[in-house]
């Protein structure tokens, strides 16, 4: 049996976890960590169909955003 695991799938269950800790406990080295994890994802997960998906719904989301909504 082959067990294959794709990195982004991976990196997505590692920041899972990260995210989940508590915020008060970060140091400044950690929260650099996963802030690096973060767009590493970003970076891996972009060209595939998902991510071009999940571009296209932000994209319409931010469009159709009221521009008169700001504070």
């Amino acid at each position: 049996m082959i067990l294959t695991l794709n990195v982004a799938t991976l990196l997505a269950v590692i920041i899972y976890f990260r995210i989940r800790r508590r915020v008060q406990a970060r140091s400044r080295s950690d929260q650099w960590l996963t802030v690096s994890i973060v767009l590493v994802f970003g970076v891996l997960i972009a060209p595939t169909e998902f991510g071009q998906g999940l571009l296209d719904v932000l994209g319409n989301v931010v469009k159709n955003f009221p521009a008169s909504a700001s504070p």
